[in-house]
């Protein structure tokens, strides 16, 4: 089918996913669910393909792979969207004006969404989930390094679309080509909102050629502050599992800051990151403190380039501050707006650096890694939006949805 004509069945298809019951959308999503489980080793073995042609240094690498673990957390996600109320039909503001005319603003679905991704065959599943729930329809364009991975997925959810007699293009993932990423930049009429998820490059160039509306989401610059006052063994906990629970992740830190005062204390803060082999990049001060007590091979100098970069790996930044607000506009320099964090147990710095910093999430005293949908309560997420208009950090539900006005009159004409 040409792609025109893919976009057009689409977006025929989100007109019918109106008309259907929320109880026919739970009853799809626990299929989904049940059957990502079922054919768990059928994922696998698909995804063994696309893991085979890649390098497994390369950052992606992690983002790629699926686990049976991995595949039973998408399936709880699942059936988590199942369960959540629906937003649809939602009356956010109703009021009747002095002429008679009653008005009332409802939730309804964006129509038709693209999602622009790269490795992560768990955008897939959480994509079509979170669109069949809000009645959206969806254009999936993944990338050629998850080309088996994604088909496979794609395989299982028309097949449970079809057992439930729901239109096939309600889902539809399109070729791993870039004629086919072209296209759905300018399927203007066909998609109503496009979302990129991947690295600043993608989302850069996303945003740079696309003609439809864009939400961007994903890149992650993420950095912690170490305030003066802050508690050193909430500080070791916080930082080593920001940076080493899943590192390929977009809410992993790439920096940490600490306050001038507190530079004595590295060797002890930093310890569980040295155990874990993370490679530090240090500023002079702290660096000088790290030595002879970090591993070696693991403590660099510190370049201008290692500030502001997302290494999505097993690599930090760490940069001596003079205080609160050098901390502040290191963060307001170098920030992706993703998430950001401060540790302290000083009651004013928290909540000036909870007022001050413009990110999507920002942390006092726990880690960024829970900047996810599912974390949120949200089920699971479309992605984590680091712009302001229309939605902003994890989008789920009520963020794929946008409204309309309802007017009901009676002869009502208007004379001025």
């Amino acid at each position: 089918m040409h792609l025109e004509e893919t976009f057009r069945a689409t977006q025929v298809a989100s007109r019918t996913l109106g008309q259907v019951s929320t109880e026919t959308i739970r009853a799809v999503l626990l299929d989904v669910a049940a059957a990502a489980i079922a054919e768990t080793p059928f994922i696998l073995a698909e995804n063994e393909k696309d893991l085979a042609r890649m390098n497994l240094h390369d950052p992606k690498y992690d983002r790629l792979r699926l686990t049976a673990d991995r595949v039973a957390a998408i399936a709880e996600d699942i059936r988590t969207v199942a369960a959540l109320p629906s937003p649809l039909g939602q009356v956010l503001q109703q009021q009747t004006l002095p002429n008679g005319l009653h008005l009332s603003k409802i939730r309804v679905p964006l129509g038709v969404v693209g999602v622009i991704y790269e490795a992560r065959p768990n955008v897939t599943f959480d994509v079509a989930a979170l669109c069949l729930k809000t009645g959206n329809a969806c254009l999936l364009k993944g990338g050629s390094d998850a080309a088996h991975s994604n088909q496979a997925i794609s395989t299982i959810l028309q097949r449970v679309l079809g057992h439930h007699g729901l239109d096939a293009n309600c889902v539809t993932l399109l070729p791993p080509d870039r004629q086919a990423t072209e296209a759905l930049l300018h399927a203007v009429g066909y998609v109503d909102v496009l979302i990129p998820r991947g690295s600043q490059q993608l989302i850069d160039y996303v945003r740079q050629h696309a003609k439809v509306p864009v939400i961007e989401t994903g890149a992650g610059i993420v950095h912690t502050y170490f305030d003066e006052t802050a508690n050193l063994q909430k500080g070791q906990a916080i930082i080593h599992n920001a940076k080493t629970r899943r590192v390929s992740v977009c809410n992993a830190l790439d920096c940490l800051l600490v306050h001038e005062a507190r530079v004595a204390d590295l060797p002890r803060l930093l310890a569980p990151l040295g155990q874990s082999g993370v490679l530090l990049y240090a500023d002079t001060q702290a660096y000088e403190a790290l030595t002879g007590t970090y591993p070696t091979e693991l403590l660099h100098p510190a370049t201008e380039e290692h500030f502001g970069t997302e290494f999505l790996s097993l690599k930090l930044a760490v940069k001596t501050v003079t205080g609160l607000a050098d901390a502040l506009g290191h963060i307001a320099a170098h920030s992706s707006k993703h998430s950001e964090a401060i540790i302290s147990e000083d009651a004013t710095h928290i909540e000036q650096f909870l007022n001050q910093v413009d990110a999507a999430a920002v942390y006092a005293n726990a880690s960024t890694a829970f900047t996810d949908g599912a974390q949120f309560g949200l089920g699971a997420e479309i992605g984590i939006s680091t712009q302001k208009l229309h939605a902003r950090g994890p989008m789920g539900l009520e963020e794929l949805t946008s409204y309309k006005w309802q007017v009901r009159g009676n002869g009502q004409v208007r004379n001025n």
